[in-house]
């Protein structure tokens, strides 16, 4: 899929001489990997505020560890030896959510949720969600 969207981009004249990233930023749009790891950060948000109607028992654990600098609900980072558990949903994204400030976090609703992870995500440079993408991968 993300080739796909590479070529699309590509395809228009103006943009064609740019870096993929240089054509998603003209376009405002994002790459299908941080799509999904904005999707997967909202379902995190659901379930750590009981808003799914999912209950699975200890899919995560919070850091209990209190310091002054964090968002006040990070997740527990878990250390796997396979490919196979640093791949389950849960310790892939628990870094991810850690690096989000207390204002995200803390969002009464999912859509003031997304609107302040966007706004955060905004400020960022494209290098910035490459660093996040590759704490997801083993």
């Amino acid at each position: 899929m993300e080739k796909i969207q590479r070529k699309a981009t590509k395809m228009i004249p103006e943009l064609r001489n740019l870096s993929y990233e240089g054509r998603l930023q003209r376009l405002e749009l994002i790459s299908l990997e941080q799509r999904r790891l904005r999707g997967q950060l909202i379902e995190t948000f659901k379930y750590l505020n009981g808003l799914n109607n999912v209950t699975l028992e200890g899919l995560f654990e919070r850091d209990g560890n209190v310091r002054t600098r964090n968002n006040g609900r990070k997740l527990l980072l878990r250390n796997f030896k396979t490919s196979q558990a640093m791949n389950f949903f849960p310790v892939k994204i628990a870094a991810t959510w850690n690096q989000l400030t207390e204002n995200i976090v803390s969002a009464g609703t999912v859509n003031t949720f997304k609107n302040r992870l966007d706004k955060f995500w905004i400020t960022k440079t494209p290098q910035y969600y490459i660093l996040l993408t590759m704490s997801l991968t083993p």
